[in-house]
C-alpha cells in the first residue's frame, strides 16, 4: 500500500431481508417464514482515496452511502470484494481501525451531555491515550482556527445545535486520526455557522493532512471543501472525478432566473446548445411582465441531479 488511505476493490454488500406479510395473521406467519429476498445495497464499487484528500461522497437517500461508510469503518463486513483502510481490513481489525478514524454521524454526539466540553475532551484524550504535548498542541490549533473559548467550559446540553456540531467535529479530530468521516456536518445550521464549520474542516485538513470523507446533501459544503466527488446511486458508483470535470460535461447549461411582476421567481435550467435564452425570455414575456433577469452557471446541485437522471434512464 502506497499513499492510499482507503482502497476498495469490487466491493458489494447484499442484505437478506424477510418478505413480510400484512396484518396480525401476517405477523404470525413471519415468525416461521423462510421467504427471504436479497437486497443489493452496494454493487461492485471500486474506490481509491489518497491520504489528505477531502472527498465528497454523494448520493440520494437509499443510494448505499451509509452502507459503504459502515464497511469502511468496520461496522459491516462486505459480501464480496476487498477493502483496506489505513493498511487494515476494517471488519477484521475493528479496534485498531477505530483508533485511526474519527466519526461524526447523523447528530449522534460522542460528547457527555451534562459535562463541559473541556471535560469531554479530557475523557477522549484518556480513551485514545493522546500524549499530553499532542493534546495541548491540538487545543492550540483549535484556538487558532475557531473561537472555542466561549464553549470550552459550557455543558453540552446548554449548547446550540451549531455549537454542538462544532464541538463534535473538534472531538472527532482530537486524537489526530488518519481519516475522519463526516455525515451531514452542517445540516440545520444557519449560514454563519455553516461557514465557520467549513473553515474549520478545511483548516484541520490543511494542517493535519487528515483524509476526510464527507457525505452531504448541501452542495455548499461540496463546493467549499471538495475538489473531488464520488457519486453513488442505487448501490453503483456513477461518477468519480473532480468538480471542474463534472461541470465541463454541462458547460453549455445555464440557470435562467426571471423575477416576475408579482415578485415570484421563474427558474429554468437551459442547454444553450439546444435552446435560445432570448427566445425563452420573449416567450415568458408574452404571458408575464419580467422585472429582473439573472443568468448564472449551472450549480453543482443541478449537475448532480442531471447525472442521477441520466444514470437511471440508461
Amino acid at each position: 500500500m502506497g499513499n492510499e488511505a482507503i482502497m476498495m476493490k469490487n466491493v458489494s454488500k447484499v442484505f437478506r431481508v424477510l418478505n413480510r406479510h400484512e396484518g396480525l395473521k401476517g405477523s404470525f406467519q413471519d415468525l416461521f417464514s423462510r421467504d427471504y429476498k436479497n437486497v443489493n445495497a452496494v454493487s461492485n464499487v471500486s474506490l481509491t482515496v489518497e491520504k489528505g484528500e477531502i472527498i465528497g461522497y454523494l448520493g440520494p437517500n437509499g443510494a448505499g452511502k451509509s452502507t459503504t461508510i459502515k464497511m469502511m469503518t468496520g461496522v459491516l463486513e462486505p459480501s464480496s470484494g476487498e477493502i483496506i483502510v489505513n493498511g487494515l481490513v476494517p471488519y477484521r481489525d475493528r479496534i485498531r481501525n477505530s483508533e485511526n478514524i474519527g466519526v461524526v454521524f447523523g447528530q449522534r454526539s460522542q460528547l457527555w451531555w451534562n459535562l463541559p466540553l473541556i471535560e469531554s475532551f479530557k475523557l477522549l484524550k484518556d480513551i485514545y491515550m493522546v500524549p499530553e504535548r499532542d493534546y495541548h498542541d491540538i487545543l492550540e490549533l483549535y484556538a487558532s482556527l475557531v473561537d472555542i473559548e466561549p464553549i470550552l467550559h459550557k455543558p453540552v446540553r446548554q449548547m446550540s445545535l451549531g455549537q454542538r456540531t462544532l464541538s463534535d467535529i473538534l472531538a472527532a479530530f482530537l486524537h489526530n486520526p488518519a481519516i475522519v468521516f463526516l455525515d451531514e456536518p452542517t445540516i440545520g445550521l444557519d449560514v454563519s455557522m455553516k461557514a465557520k464549520i467549513r473553515e474549520l474542516i478545511s483548516g484541520l485538513n490543511e494542517v493535519r493532512k487528515t483524509t476526510v470523507i464527507l457525505t452531504t446533501h448541501d452542495m455548499g459544503d461540496v463546493d467549499a471543501l471538495c475538489r473531488r466527488i464520488v457519486i453513488i446511486d442505487e448501490g453503483r458508483k456513477i461518477y468519480d472525478n473532480d468538480i471542474k470535470h463534472l461541470k465541463s460535461f454541462f458547460g453549455s447549461y445555464r440557470t435562467l432566473r426571471m423575477r416576475l411582476e408579482d415578485g415570484t421567481w421563474n427558474e429554468q435550467v437551459i442547454d444553450e446548445k439546444k435552446t435560445d435564452v432570448m427566445q425563452v425570455i420573449l416567450e415568458t414575456q408574452r404571458s408575464y411582465k419580467i422585472k429582473d433577469i439573472q443568468l448564472e452557471e449551472i450549480s453543482t446541485e443541478e449537475v448532480i441531479r442531471k447525472i442521477y437522471e441520466g444514470s437511471r434512464a440508461s
